[in-house]
């Protein structure tokens, strides 16, 4: 209950967080949408990656197409909050339309770490990260396809939560992946994580994917569980491009973990080491059917040319950055009706067999625990390939393609970088999974976060 009353009683300092956002550059938008009165939560701020829509904002998804779009209703999951009481004060930097994993391809510059301004924050919700992170709110939303919230939570030092698959009604989020996205939270802690999806969760019957659940996530949420047996994939030790000092960190924390009573086996997942190639090929297609509803006709941008054809072809060409355009590209060439069965019917199998080898898993343990990165943050351009930024979401990915909750949580720094590790658990789980990364919380403690120094 004090977590609670901690959180109630933040109080947002707006000319301090402009100051802050002047280094960041986490904040698209300061702005103020206010809660319910009556509301538990009355004017407890929170911000909102620009890619879910509140009205009276824009809503750009960090894309040039969209730039002067402004949100025409408030997403289901925003509207709760402002039930609550909860505020909006203002709308989150990101990779463009939540495509990357550095938020480095955002239309409006890219976002810097608070724990070093030459690193990157993670992706696509860094803005999201790096406000919570600098303390500007208590928590902030983002959208998650395959590790958007938990792995800039990781490299931000703070907690990243995506819930079971329509557990949280996506309506009003620009779709990406549409089988593979949800909305998620970043937070300071783990009690105001699940605080926050408690209040989103539940039906909604604008859109038909979201579940008919009633969740209480907060009453047990300081019970402590025991005999708890969480499995480590083998693979984790074996797979390439894994830095050293993650690994050597993990295998401490995994020895933290066996000092006060968990269980930890080491496990096969065997198609673990296929999720990346099958992810960039799932997401990329539903990708390019998704976006093929921005053309300057109906939203956005248009670069008018005397034909309909070249008008389509020049807004696009100007509206859409470098990544969204290789994911449109790589998702309109697998499933084109030569290579469709060749790529996409045999990713959707692999898929399937993944979801195997974890509900085997699920059978005996109580999650599946991996570092939430196989890196710390690289600074900003360091990295020169898409593959190397892709495979930063290898051990995130997983639980996206099963649907399952997972959660990162801060374990640690290495060479004063905040290190994260993940949780895994089964689809519906979600108060368990809060639980053990409560009791995980409690064990490594909480980070203090940096101090931004916004004089300079």
């Amino acid at each position: 209950m004090v977590r609670r009353n901690q959180m109630k009683n933040f109080k947002f300092d707006i000319e301090k967080a402009k100051k802050i956002n002047e280094k960041i550059n986490a904040v698209l938008e300061f702005t103020t949408v206010e809660g319910n009165k009556e509301g538990e939560y009355y004017s407890t701020p929170f911000l909102v990656k620009d890619n879910i829509q509140v009205l009276g904002t824009k809503n750009t998804c960090g894309s040039k197409i969209l730039e002067n779009y402004n949100s025409t209703y408030t997403a289901t999951a925003v509207r709760k909050l402002l039930n609550a009481g909860f505020t909006v004060v203002g709308k989150t930097n990101l990779d463009e339309f939540a495509m990357g994993g550095s938020n480095e391809n955002s239309a409006f510059g890219p976002v810097k770490n608070p724990w070093d301004l030459e690193r990157i924050p993670g992706g696509s919700s860094g803005g999201s990260a790096a406000a919570v992170a600098a303390k500007m709110v208590p928590f902030a939303l983002g959208s998650d396809t395959g590790g958007s919230v938990r792995q800039p939570a990781s490299f931000c030092g703070i907690v990243g939560y995506k819930p079971t698959y329509g557990a949280i009604s996506r309506y009003g989020l620009s779709a990406f992946a549409s089988s593979l996205d949800q909305i998620g939270v970043l937070a300071n802690n783990v009690e105001n994580a699940a605080i926050v999806v408690e209040t989103m969760s539940g039906k909604d019957e604008k859109d038909s994917t979201s579940l008919d659940i009633k969740w209480d996530l907060t009453s047990q949420l300081n019970n402590k569980l025991e005999k708890l047996k969480v499995a480590v994939p083998k693979e984790v030790f074996e797979l390439d491009g894994i830095d050293e000092d993650v690994l050597n960190k993990f295998k401490e924390n995994i020895e933290t973990l066996k000092k006060n009573g968990v269980e930890i086996e080491e496990i096969n997942i065997p198609h673990l080491k296929y999720t990346v190639s099958i992810y960039y090929i799932i997401a990329p297609s539903e990708a390019s059917s998704n976006l093929s509803r921005y053309d300057g006709m109906r939203y956005g941008l248009r670069d008018e040319k005397e034909s309909l054809k070249e008008t389509y072809m020049q807004t696009r060409d100007s509206g859409f950055g470098i990544e969204v355009k290789r994911r449109i590209f790589m998702g309109a060439f697998t499933l084109s009706s030569a290579y469709y069965d060749a790529y996409f019917a045999k990713a959707a199998k692999i898929r399937n067999l993944l979801n195997q080898d974890f509900e085997k898993a699920f059978e005996k343990y109580d999650a599946i625990l991996t570092p939430t990165s196989p890196t710390l943050p690289p600074k900003i351009g360091e990295l020169k390939s898409p593959l190397q930024y892709y495979l930063m979401d290898l051990f995130t990915i997983p639980a996206n393609m099963i649907g399952a909750p997972a959660i990162s949580i801060p374990a640690g720094k290495i060479n004063d970088l905040p290190f994260g590790i993940h949780l895994i658990s089964k689809p519906l789980n979600d108060a368990k999974l809060l639980r053990i990364a409560k009791q995980f919380e409690d064990i490594f403690g909480t980070l203090e976060l940096p101090e931004v120094n916004y004089e300079i």
